[in-house]
């Protein structure tokens, strides 16, 4: 075929598929995960997402663990919070830092202060501290100030390196010093348990809600050598992170998500390319030679279409730790004598009686010509929309095997992320963002497919077209 009827033809299938609503549709689901393949590949290069999803949870210890997405508040009806971070090494209208000497020591005090509009309590505190010190580590008192109160002094604390962390929220001796504060604030007993983020932030009414207004922390330190210094950065956690939210090891879904596209596309695409090509050869072969290379390729298609599939690649998946591309050469391997071997062997059988292959062997083609000339054109049309359809499957596939934990143990993918949302209990603790995100993104890749290969089936089928 020529370029300029190669050209026509193609722009021909455009049109034709174009036509036809399901054609539409895939092509505009197809041309966003492309677009978010390209923009994942060039904005996170492989590399950097291996270390960016594998690293320790220090890499995001300052994002909020198990954070809802940012536009969950649009369903839930609350302006749930964000988190806001605050350090004395950038300058800001919110964070004042003064040094003093007294008796000798230096005296670093450092004032946060933020407003807090929000409709929910904070999920954490964490301080960060930047020291260093030649002999003594620094002593530090701190304070709090909710809106409209007094000062409340909070702990005395000592660090214990230079680059220390104060965990607020898991220090019990706080949490119960302040729940009895609390109690004696409120007019009449809760229902609800005090922590230590509800007890820092909780409006006196007796009720579950939030003090909103101007908050503030005062940290005071005390170092022994005027040549140590002191810097501190409070962290006060949110509910929500983000355009797709965190996971349990506080880790942004969004990477996941995204280099999710491609490892789908390119794992679904090749096996079902490789593998529907090598059948539509194996079949030709079969229907056209015939005999004892016929039986012996239908038996040993009937064989494979007895062995259990699955469980085959879950048994190797199981014992050798292997990446994508090896899992992607066995699922080829396991799929090549697949049941499209006789469907398309049927076809062979139809073709190789018309009257122009007869004729080519009259004038003395080869068989090589024949099958590659002759009869591979006439099946191929046929065979592309089951091979565009099959993709879906082998994208469930990959998705299955890491849900299993069975999949490459390194890259971030959808189905992952579903197997750490149900190994931490994502459903039963109210994550529920965390199985629908990747869950609709598998869903979406299906069905972009599933509607490309009804549009072409009713291209190449006549019959199939609406009226």
């Amino acid at each position: 075929m020529s370029q300029a009827g190669m050209e026509y033809g193609l722009k021909g299938i455009l049109r034709e598929l174009l036509s036809y609503k399901t054609g539409v549709i895939a092509i505009i689901i197809l041309l966003l995960l492309i677009g978010i393949s390209i923009f994942t590949i060039i904005t996170i290069p492989y590399d950097q997402a291996i270390v960016l999803w594998r690293g320790s949870e220090g890499i995001w210890l300052k994002n909020p663990r198990n954070a809802a997405p940012e536009w969950y508040s649009l369903f839930v009806g609350k302006n749930l919070p964000k988190t806001i971070i605050l350090s004395s090494l950038k300058e800001s209208e919110n964070v004042v830092k003064r040094v003093r000497m007294v008796d000798g020591k230096k005296v670093v005090t450092i004032e946060y202060s933020f407003d807090y509009n929000y409709d929910d309590f904070p999920s954490e505190l964490i301080i960060f501290f930047n020291s260093t010190y030649s002999s003594l580590p620094p002593t530090m008192n701190i304070y709090w100030t909710k809106p409209g109160e007094d000062e409340m002094f909070l702990v005395n604390y000592t660090l214990r390196s230079e680059d220390d962390k104060y965990y607020v929220s898991n220090d019990l001796d706080l949490e119960a010093k302040i729940s009895e504060y609390v109690m004696q604030k409120l007019p009449t007993m809760p229902d609800f348990a005090i922590t230590l983020e509800r007890g820092l932030f909780l409006a006196y009414t007796g009720k579950l809600e939030v003090l909103k207004g101007r908050y503030k922390m005062r940290i005071e330190a005390t170092l022994e050598n005027p040549s140590d210094t002191f810097d501190a950065e409070l962290v006060v956690y949110g509910k929500v992170h983000g355009i797709a939210g965190t996971d349990h090891l506080r880790r942004p879904l969004i990477i996941a998500l995204l280099w999710g596209t491609p490892i789908a596309l390119s794992f679904g695409l090749t096996a079902s390319l490789i593998t529907s090509l090598l059948q539509m050869i194996i079949a030709t072969i079969s229907g056209w030679y015939g005999g004892k290379v016929d039986s012996i390729i239908q038996r040993i298609t009937e064989i494979y279409m007895i062995l259990p599939f699955l469980p085959f690649l879950i048994m190797i998946s199981a014992f050798y730790k292997i990446d994508i591309w090896v899992l992607l050469t066995v699922v080829i391997v396991l799929s090549i004598f697949g049941g499209g071997i006789k469907t398309t062997r049927a076809l062979v059988m139809q073709i190789k009686s018309y009257p122009y292959v007869e004729a080519a062997l009259a004038y003395g083609a080869s068989d090589k010509r024949i099958i590659f000339l002759y009869i591979i054109p006439k099946i191929l049309p046929p065979i592309v929309p089951g091979l565009i359809s099959s993709v879906p499957g082998y994208v469930f596939l990959e998705a299955a095997l890491s849900f299993l934990g069975l999949g490459d143990p390194y890259l971030p993918t959808w189905g992952k992320i579903i197997n750490d949302a149900f190994s931490n209990g994502a459903l039963y603790k109210g994550y529920f963002y965390w199985v629908l995100e990747p869950s609709a993104m598998l869903i979406l890749t299906a069905l972009a497919f599933s509607f490309l290969g009804f549009a072409l089936d009713k291209i190449v089928n006549p019959k199939l077209r609406e009226i």
